[in-house]
């Protein structure tokens, strides 16, 4: 999946409070889904409940929730040049009158998506359970160090989405439904694509897929990371002196540790030099908590491609 998709994978998550895009987007994504991100796509591992890593007693899911339509259509980039009325004649029916619309995207990556009755489920009790998970996941029954849980799901009755792969991208649309006049009529059930141009993505889904998710993700807690951070520039200071006297030779003695990238990347570089048994069942939640996947995360599902 290109970079062109990035545009939208943000939009998403900036215009529905949170939820992002599974990425390949035809992917099922349930509460209770724990997954992690490998190659810029989301690796689906299993699930909370169907694994039985939550016991069946503290299994808690919402009823079906009606989210806000408004926070479910929008789109970037996007102008209707020609909406109108147009005249055919079918050789049973004779004259019928239809609606017809050019949708015009203006840059490589705009988009226009549009759903009906969108709804979600979600996890009720993620705050009593969540201590529990972190033990589960990262000692007593798993070794995690990255992971993320899907904590809510949401789908829509249809769902249509079209972007666009370059500039100046074109859809042109007709419909022989009565009822719409000049309105709009992408993502409609009558609405027939009469030809594209430079059109990437066009689908119109109709099955309710759970589609979109809210997660959680595994972190280090915050005095962990700053204690390794410390303690890492403290043990390499002064190390070209070591160098000098230990290998005793006239080669060049500078060592450049990239402290910087290291601060910048300190959860992965922790994880990595964690000492044997330092992270048990009794010390996982000293070292983890969990966070609010976020657009942090988004960049991640794109993050192998260029700019």
């Amino acid at each position: 999946m290109d970079r062109i998709y990035k545009n939208f994978y943000r939009q998403f998550y900036l215009k529905t409070g949170g939820f992002i895009p599974p990425k390949p987007l035809n992917q099922n994504l349930f509460p209770g889904d724990y997954f992690q991100i490998k190659n810029g796509e989301i690796a689906l591992l299993g699930n909370l409940y169907r694994n039985s890593i939550v016991s069946p007693q503290d299994v808690d899911l919402s009823a079906v929730i009606s989210l806000n339509p408004s926070n479910w259509n929008f789109s970037d980039g996007i102008t209707k040049p020609y909406s109108g009325r147009g005249h055919g004649h079918g050789a049973i029916d004779g004259q019928f009158e239809f609606s017809k619309q050019i949708i015009a995207f203006a840059h490589k990556g705009s988009f226009f998506f549009k759903t009906q009755e969108p709804q979600s489920i979600k996890i009720n009790n993620w705050n009593d359970i969540q201590h529990q998970l972190i033990i589960k996941l990262t000692a007593s029954l798993f070794s995690f160090r990255e992971l993320y849980i899907v904590t809510e799901s949401a789908t829509a009755a249809s769902t249509t989405l079209a972007i666009a792969s370059d500039k100046d991208a074109e859809l042109e649309l007709a419909s022989d439904s009565e009822n719409f006049g000049l309105v709009d009529i992408f993502g409609h059930h009558t609405t027939k694509t009469i030809q594209s141009k430079d059109i990437d993505y066009y689908h119109r889904e109709t099955k309710r897929k759970p589609a979109y998710f809210k997660a959680k993700k595994l972190v280090v807690q915050d005095e962990k990371l700053a204690y390794f951070i410390s303690d890492f520039i403290s043990k390499n200071y002064n190390s070209s002196e070591w160098v000098r006297d230990f290998f005793d030779s006239n080669f060049d003695n500078e060592i450049d540790y990239s402290s910087q990238m290291i601060m910048q990347h300190a959860q992965g570089f922790f994880l990595d030099m964690l000492q044997a048994n330092e992270l048990s069942p009794n010390t996982a939640l000293l070292y983890f908590k969990w966070a609010d996947a976020n657009l942090d995360d988004v960049e991640k599902l794109f993050e192998n491609y260029g700019n």
